[in-house]
């Protein structure tokens, strides 16, 4: 049986929630603690975390967990319209939810890290702390970007890897989920999407932090704005706040579903 609106909407919270809590708290963790070490232990915290959420909230809503997903998903495998919204809306709630959640908790944390650094949350070099919650290009990995690296690591560079990254993962997203691949068993399907995302960020967060989920971006860099950041997560990268971080996403998203259906389609010469 179809679960209904309201179910499918809890799911999708739910489920970003824990992504995004996962996902950006190993990130605070990093920042404010120094409790990892390496890019690959953020990564795979990450890749954990997609796994958990799909694996709890699948049943529920089908576990999209992305604005860019939803979309690929009503373009490519028909997925209504009427309920996209309501993923879309679900899914920036429950990442905004995670942002306050997190604040709550290493609010202290962040602080200290900015005394201890001589960061002036909301001035320039601010986004050292920022970046906890929405994502800049070039990573600014715990500290100010400065004029050298804007230089080689440009808003081009940051758009392709956003873009190209997300369309690797709708790829293994679209291609892990398909009843008509029976190669994979579905049951497997959370787990292989899991080391995607990890394997995705290990290779592409230097240059852009791998987000590739508006959601994931979004609602916690509007959270960042509002905790004291005021214009900063919005103007460090200018306009890439959208371009990058919003549309890359959606065109990479349908792209990677569009060439999934292609490959099967021609197997199987429908």
């Amino acid at each position: 049986m179809k679960p209904s609106a309201s179910t499918s909407f809890c799911g999708e919270l739910v489920g970003t929630f824990l992504l995004v809590f996962f996902g950006c708290g190993s990130v605070a963790a990093a920042v404010a603690t120094g409790a990892q070490v390496g890019l690959f232990q953020v990564a795979i915290v990450w890749g954990f975390g997609l796994t958990i959420a799909i694996l709890l909230t699948s049943k529920a809503s089908g576990a999209h967990l992305n604005p860019a997903m939803t979309i690929a998903f009503a373009l490519v495998r028909g997925f209504p319209w009427s309920r996209a919204g309501l993923y879309i809306a679900a899914q920036f709630s429950g990442a905004f939810i995670a942002a306050v959640t997190l604040y709550a908790l290493f609010g202290g944390a962040i602080e200290l890290f900015e005394l201890q650094n001589g960061i002036d949350r909301g001035g320039p070099g601010s986004e050292a702390s920022a970046m906890i919650f929405g994502e800049f290009y070039p990573n600014p990995s715990g500290e100010p970007i400065g004029a050298f690296a804007r230089i080689h690591i440009t808003g081009t560079h940051a758009f392709l890897a956003e873009f190209v990254g997300t369309a690797l993962l709708a790829f293994a997203v679209f291609g892990l989920t398909d009843p008509r691949n029976s190669d994979t068993l579905p049951r497997y399907a959370p787990f292989g999407i899991g080391a995607t995302l990890t394997a995705l960020i290990s290779l592409l967060a230097p240059i852009s932090m791998a987000g590739f989920n508006p959601a994931r971006d979004f609602a916690p860099r509007l959270f960042s704005s509002l905790a004291g950041w005021g214009s900063v997560p919005f103007d460090v990268n200018g306009i890439g706040w959208l371009t990058v971080y919003i549309a890359a996403p959606i065109g990479g998203a349908i792209a990677g579903a569009l060439l999934q259906k292609i490959l099967l389609s021609n197997r199987y010469g429908q």
